[in-house]
């Protein structure tokens, strides 16, 4: 089952009404943070240690 056009414009409809334009970047950004976090951990054995904290050059 695929998604056709109108089904994803009434989906983006809803996302901004809910978000509102000043929002939904603060909100995709949050949803690909939590994504990438569930990616890594997936990849990692549950005996690992974690891996070290980055440091971001400002």
């Amino acid at each position: 089952m695929s998604l056709g056009i109108w089904e994803m414009t009434v989906i983006l409809l809803v996302v901004l009404l809910i978000f509102g334009t000043g929002k939904l970047p603060a909100a995709m950004g949050d949803l690909a943070k939590g994504l990438k976090a569930f990616k890594r951990e997936l990849g990692r054995p549950a005996d690992s240690a974690p891996p070290p904290a980055r440091r971001e050059v400002e």
